[in-house]
C-alpha cells in the first residue's frame, strides 16, 4: 500500500489547474481534501469551484471529483474546513467576481457585489453532499478592506469548542500610493462560539510602517491552550515568516506579529499543526531560501520560538501546503508539488509521526 498519492492533477478532471489545498479528518477517519479547481488557467482569478476528494483509506486511495462550493461562473475559493464536534463539516471560504483580480481589488477598482465576500457551507453526512451558502461578509468585513482571503488551509476548533479562522485583508492606500503596496495587508481572524450559527472577528493586525505585513496565516492550538498564529510577510523585518500567540482564543494577540527567521523559505504559504501524542508543533512549507520547492516539516517544541527541520520530502518545486492527523501512526501533508513546477500536482502523503520526534 502507497503512503504517497495524487488526488489532483491539472488539466484532469475538467480544470486546467489546480491550487490552495486543505485538509480535514471526519469523526469516523475520512480524510477530506479540498482545493480550488480552476477551470481555465491557473491565475487567482477568473472561473474557480471548490473540490474535494474523499478517502477512506487513510489517503492511499481517492474517490470521485466533488463540487464542495460551486463558483457558479464566478469565483469559490480558499478554502478554510473545520470539523465540528457534532461531526458536522463546516466550510468557510471566499467568492468574487471572475474578473476581480486582486491587483484590481486592492486598487480599489472592484465594487463590493463584485470583490471578496465571505460565506459558509456544511455538511453532515461526511462530506458526501454540501448545503446551500449562507453569507456571513457583514459580521467579519471591516467596512474600508478591500482584499480579503481565509487561511488557506484548514481551520481550528478549539477545545473550549470555540472555532477560529485565520484571514488577511488589506487596507485602502494613503494619498500618493495605489493599495497594491505589501504594507497594506493585515492579519486577523473570524470566531464562532456557538458552532458557525453567528460570527465576529477576533483580533486584527495591521500596520502600514512595513516592518511585518501579515498575509496569509496558519493557526494551532497549544498544549497550554493558547492559540499559536503563523503568517506569510513580505517585509523589511528578517525572513518571510512572522509568529503571535492569543491567550483568549483568537479574540487578541498577546504581542503583535514578531519576525521568525527560524522559518527559513521563499514568501509562500505555510501550515501548523498541534500533534497531542507526542507534543510537537508543526509547521510545513518550502524550505529553499527564495524558491518554492523542497517541501519541509519543521517542528517546535517551545510552542513556536524556535524550529528545527523534521522530515524533508524531497528536492522538487513545491508552494501551498495542510497538514492533519490521519491516525496514532501518521500525519497527512496535502501539497503542490510536481516535476517541473509547484502547480502541477496537489499530492498527498502519509509522513510516519515517528519521522518527526
Amino acid at each position: 500500500m502507497t503512503d504517497v498519492s495524487v488526488p489532483f492533477r491539472a488539466g484532469h478532471e475538467g480544470y486546467a489547474s489546480y491550487r490552495i489545498p486543505a485538509l480535514v479528518v471526519t469523526g469516523p477517519g475520512t480524510v477530506l481534501a479540498f482545493c480550488e479547481g480552476r477551470r481555465d488557467f491557473a491565475h487567482d482569478h477568473g472561473r474557480i469551484d471548490i473540490v474535494l476528494k474523499r478517502s477512506t483509506d487513510g489517503g492511499r486511495t481517492w474517490g470521485p471529483l466533488q463540487v464542495a462550493a460551486p463558483g457558479g461562473g464566478d469565483l469559490a475559493g480558499n478554502p478554510a474546513p473545520v470539523v465540528l464536534g457534532t461531526g458536522r463539516i463546516l466550510l468557510v471560504h471566499v467568492r468574487a467576481a471572475a474578473h476581480a483580480t486582486e491587483d484590481a481589488v486592492r486598487r480599489g477598482e472592484v465594487t463590493a457585489a463584485d470583490g471578496r465576500r465571505v460565506w459558509l457551507r456544511h455538511s453532515d453526512d461526511d462530506g458526501a453532499t454540501w448545503s446551500g451558502p449562507t453569507e456571513i461578509t457583514a459580521s467579519v468585513k471591516l467596512p474600508g478592506w478591500r482584499w480579503y482571503a481565509t487561511t488557506p488551509g484548514h481551520a481550528l476548533r478549539l477545545s473550549t469548542g470555540r472555532i477560529v479562522v485565520p484571514a488577511n485583508h488589506s487596507l485602502p492606500p494613503a494619498d500618493g500610493d495605489t493599495g497594491t503596496e505589501p504594507h497594506y495587508y493585515g492579519g486577523h481572524c473570524l470566531l464562532s462560539d456557538d458552532d458557525g450559527a453567528s460570527w465576529y472577528l477576533g483580533y486584527v493586525d495591521d500596520d502600514t510602517d512595513g516592518y511585518i505585513n501579515a498575509n496569509e496565516t496558519s493557526a494551532a492550538e497549544l498544549p497550554d491552550g493558547r492559540v499559536y498564529f503563523n503568517t506569510r510577510t513580505a517585509s523589511r523585518s528578517p525572513g518571510t515568516r512572522a509568529d503571535a500567540h492569543s491567550a483568549d482564543g483568537g479574540r487578541t494577540l498577546v504581542k503583535p506579529f514578531r519576525p521568525q527567521p527560524g522559518l527559513t523559505g521563499p514568501v509562500c504559504q505555510a501550515a501548523v499543526l498541534q500533534l497531542r501524542d507526542p507534543d510537537l508543533l508543526l509547521c510545513s512549507g518550502p524550505a529553499a531560501p527564495g524558491a518554492r520547492a523542497l517541501m519541509t516539516l519543521r517542528v517546535s517544541t517551545d510552542g513556536g520560538t524556535t524550529w528545527r527541520p523534521a522530515h524533508t520530502v524531497d528536492g522538487l518545486p513545491a508552494a501551498y501546503s495542510d497538514l492533519a492527523r490521519i491516525d496514532t501512526a501518521a500525519v497527512g501533508l496535502l501539497y503542490e508539488t510536481g516535476d517541473r513546477g509547484a502547480y502541477e500536482t496537489i499530492t498527498f502523503r502519509r509522513v510516519p509521526v515517528t519521522a518527526l520526534a
